[in-house]
Formats: C-alpha cells, structure tokens, sequence
C-alpha cells in the first residue's frame, strides 16, 4: 500500500520543477503586463501633448491672423493688439494679449487682461512698462497654451511694431526625444496707417 501512495504522488524533484516553471511563467506574464502599461502610459503621453500642440498652434494662429498689431518682443513676451474693440484707434487694456515664455522659456501661456479704460502708449509697450502697470491696475487672465516645453522663441520678420509674419517655436520632449515645433502666422489687417512716421506711437485724427 506504501508503495502505491508512493507512486501516485509527487516527488520533490517533481514539485521543484512544477514551482520553478510556474514562477518562469508568473515572470513572464507579469512583465508583459509591465511593457504593455508602459507602452500605454508613454501613448497617452504622446496624444497629450500633439492635442496641446494643436490647440496652441489654432489659437496663436488665429489671434495673430486677427490682430492690429504686434507691439512689441520685449523681455520673454510677445504683445499683441488683438483687436480695436471700441474703434477709437487706440490701445486699450482688454485689447492686449501677451504671449508669455517665462523667464526660463518653459511654457506658452496667453495673458489678457479684462478691465482697464485706460489708453495704453504703445512706447510703453515696447518698453516693458506697460505690462507691470497693467497687472497691477487690471484684472488679469491666464490661458495655458502649452503647460510644458523648452527653448520657446518669437521671430520677426522684422522690428515690431511693422512687422507683419510672427513665427512661434519650441521643443518638446515626447517619448524621450526632444521634437522642434513652429507656429507660422501672418497679419490678415495690418494696421501700419495708424503708426506715425517712425513706428513709435499710434496717432489718429485726435492727435
């Protein structure tokens, strides 16, 4: 009778080898379920960032197709007239946009601003203190373009206030290599006639 129970069942050799093959298998399946979920995560990532990429490239295309003016690159901004809202011909506070870098040039973000009567001076502008006085009198909104990138640049195709193409660009890392972006856009209605003869100030029939 011992020797038929002794027959029927497993030896230790036997059960080493049936655990030792489990474990391979449990091994095997668990970094497929590893590969597979970094696989997913690294796709997510990707559509994550084209998705921002389109919206970014849509709405600085549009606002600068529609614009009066580009004002000014001062500092890590790119100021824009967006529009002559009330017609006046004159620069007002809801009718500025800045295109904002950051000081380390790591996010594209849209800096509006939605009260303000003031008149704002177009060498003021250009010089940078426009924007300080604005943020301080004015209250402010921030849209996130791009939340994350690097290397962001605005190019002229010549001096601010007459230039007429702005061109937009910046890296982003995607599946661990650093991608080159550039948003072209042009002027639909320059607004040069309101400039006086040096491109300083705007003037009108007011002035």
């Amino acid at each position: 009778m011992q020797n038929k129970n002794y027959k029927n069942g497993f030896t230790l050799i036997e059960l080493s080898m049936a655990l030792m093959v489990t474990s391979i298998v449990l091994t095997a399946v668990a970094t497929l379920a590893f590969a597979l979920g970094r696989a997913n995560d690294s796709t997510d990532d990707t559509s994550q960032k084209q998705a921002q990429v389109r919206y970014a490239s849509l709405r600085i295309s549009q606002l600068i197709r529609n614009s009066k003016l580009i004002c000014s690159t001062y500092g890590d901004d790119l100021a824009i007239w967006r529009a002559d809202d009330n017609g006046d011909g004159k620069i007002n506070p809801a009718e500025l946009v800045y295109l904002e870098a950051g000081e380390d040039r790591s996010h594209l973000w849209l800096l509006e601003f939605t009260s303000g009567s003031s008149i704002v001076s177009l060498s003021s502008i250009k010089n940078g203190s426009a924007k300080s006085e604005l943020i301080l009198s004015c209250d402010e909104r921030r849209v996130v373009l791009v939340p994350q990138c690097s290397n962001v640049q605005f190019s002229l195709d010549t001096d601010a206030p007459k230039s007429k193409l702005v061109s937009v660009s910046f890296d982003m890392v995607q599946k661990s290599v650093t991608r080159r972006y550039q948003i072209n856009a042009a002027l639909a209605c320059w607004a040069g006639h309101l400039l006086d003869e040096n491109g300083d100030n705007i003037v009108n029939d007011d002035d």
